[in-house]
């Protein structure tokens, strides 16, 4: 199915005054092994929390705006033009944030849609389970 940005419906998230944008042009239940969102981060914000997955990967291309994408080698400065992936497992731990004070970042998450999933958010000592019987978070056991 086509879709166009420019008419496709954001959804905005809200966590605790945190807010970013998501508008889901490929989703999932359109295609059986990855999806495709565009994502608005407000200034000042950050998208979905410092997090790495088990079975899928996602790739980012930054289309407007700069930000700054915490990694678990620390962290790097992304700017219009640049694309970054992140694979499985901890060396591919993320989140990325927008330090400008006066205009979005805006890019592409590209990503995998394997499921059984597990999300990892090391910086809240708990996992996201994702499959077609549970979906939920919980804490990691040590």
């Amino acid at each position: 199915t086509l879709k166009n940005v420019q008419t496709t419906e954001s959804v905005t998230i809200d966590r605790d005054g945190n807010k970013f944008n998501v508008k889901t042009i490929i989703p999932d239940t359109e295609t059986s092994k990855c999806r495709a969102n565009f994502v608005e981060v407000e200034p000042w914000n950050y998208a979905y929390g410092y997090h790495y997955h088990e079975a899928n990967e996602e790739i980012f291309y930054i289309i407007s705006g700069t930000g700054v994408i915490r990694t678990h080698e620390g962290d790097i400065q992304v700017k219009a033009g640049d694309a970054i992936g992140f694979p499985t497992g901890v060396k591919g731990a993320h989140v990325i944030r927008n330090e400008s004070a006066t205009e979005k970042l805006v890019y592409i998450d590209f990503g995998t849609t394997l499921l059984p999933e597990v999300v990892h958010l090391p910086d809240f000592n708990k996992i996201m389970v994702i499959s077609q019987e549970v979906n939920g978070i919980f804490d990691k056991q040590n």
